[in-house]
């Protein structure tokens, strides 16, 4: 159990620490009351928690008999932030639902149902995967229920990252490429389309092709997150100590706070961070090999790949590697949504990794057992 349970433990566990410490310092000049971003996601991260030993608890193979009022609650609560009265527009997007006190994001609440709908249809029709029905048609059909709404909100982060962990899972899956490739070119080019009619996007499309010239607009944002990274050094300017964060760098704690981490604690510590993700990845890859049916096995990719593409595409955007999007750092970043969602798919990622490991014990049994009566 130690080879993968416990690393994922304790991954997890560093990078939640890290990430509530950071916030502490970021989120100090956002608001009258210094503590009030610790507090509330402080409320969410006990709520994360015992969502997380429910479903590292909970076999896995539930979610197969729940699949269907999963998805069409999941699908619903997307189409409603869309609505007027009903959902919250902030930014220009509707991507939050007013629920009492708290504010939702279904978007994040989605990934880990889109997960269960992929790798429940592809462990179902493994065998003929090759064909363009099994292997494109209909999986996209799947992700397009999930990924339209999310695209109309707008969130074109959500809907890149989703559609790249779809894609992936189908090339694990053994999907033909040629075909596979003609849809999701496809798909890319009407994504594109829209992104050129909307003038806000493509100012940050403009902004990355040339920050230096956008630098008081649009590429404000990336201008002070770099400076940040540079100010940082090797070893930081010590805890607490952060400048952008005082206003210069936008949402330093929400999906910018990977530059108040290297501003404070340096490159050394930066490059730990992005070690510790793919530590994770690759545990969680090794998770998805030992996983004791296709299920399980496409889920634990689909969780992995989740989970790290999203750190990856956030540390391209806040180093200027890609166009800005609206996405947290996995357990870093402040939100309630966000760090939820995220320990729900490490609590399935979780209770894979056991079962693969009570599997291979009660394999080893069997064979000791068979082995005994043979000798006797």
């Amino acid at each position: 159990m130690h080879r993968t349970v416990t690393p994922l433990i304790t991954v997890v566990l560093v990078l939640v620490a890290l990430g509530m410490l950071v916030l502490m310092s970021a989120s100090s000049e956002r608001s009258v009351d210094a503590s009030y971003f610790v507090q509330r996601q402080l409320i969410w991260l006990v709520l994360s928690i015992f969502a997380a030993i429910i479903t590292a608890r909970l076999d896995y193979r539930f979610y197969e008999k729940a699949l269907l009022p999963m998805a069409l609650a999941s699908i619903t609560l997307l189409i409603l932030v869309r609505i007027p009265g009903i959902g919250k527009m902030v930014n220009g997007s509707w991507r939050w639902l007013q629920v009492g006190p708290m504010t939702i994001q279904p978007s994040e609440f989605a990934k880990p149902v889109f997960l269960i709908v992929m790798a429940w249809w592809l462990s179902r029709s493994l065998r003929r995967i090759d064909e363009f029905r099994y292997g494109v048609a209909i999986p996209f059909v799947l992700l397009a229920c999930f990924a339209v709404p999310i695209l109309v909100e707008p969130d074109y982060g959500t809907t890149l990252l989703i559609s790249a962990v779809g894609i992936c899972l189908l090339l694990i899956a053994g999907a033909s490429i040629v075909p596979l490739s003609a849809v999701a070119g496809a798909g890319l080019l009407g994504v594109a389309g829209l992104i050129f009619q909307n003038p806000e996007r493509m100012g940050r499309i403009m902004a990355f092709l040339d920050p230096q010239m956008h630098e008081q607009g649009k590429a404000w944002q990336l201008a002070n997150s770099l400076r940040a990274f540079a100010s940082g050094e090797i070893f930081g300017v010590g805890f607490g100590n952060s400048f952008q964060k005082y206003h210069y760098l936008p949402e330093a704690h929400t999906d910018f706070i990977f530059p108040i981490i290297g501003e404070e604690l340096g490159l050394i510590a930066s490059l730990l961070v992005v070690s510790l993700y793919v530590i994770l990845f690759l545990v969680g890859m090794r998770v998805a090999r030992q996983a004791q049916d296709h299920f399980g096995r496409f889920l634990a990719h689909g969780i992995a790949l989740m989970i790290a593409l999203q750190a990856l595409i956030n540390f391209a955007v806040v180093t200027g590697s890609a166009p800005t999007k609206g996405l947290a750092l996995p357990f870093i970043s402040y939100g309630g949504s966000s760090i939820m969602a995220s320990s729900i798919m490490f609590g399935i990622l979780l209770n894979i990794a056991i079962d693969a490991e009570r599997g291979r014990r009660n394999s080893r049994r069997r064979l000791f057992k068979d082995r005994s009566r043979k000798a006797s």
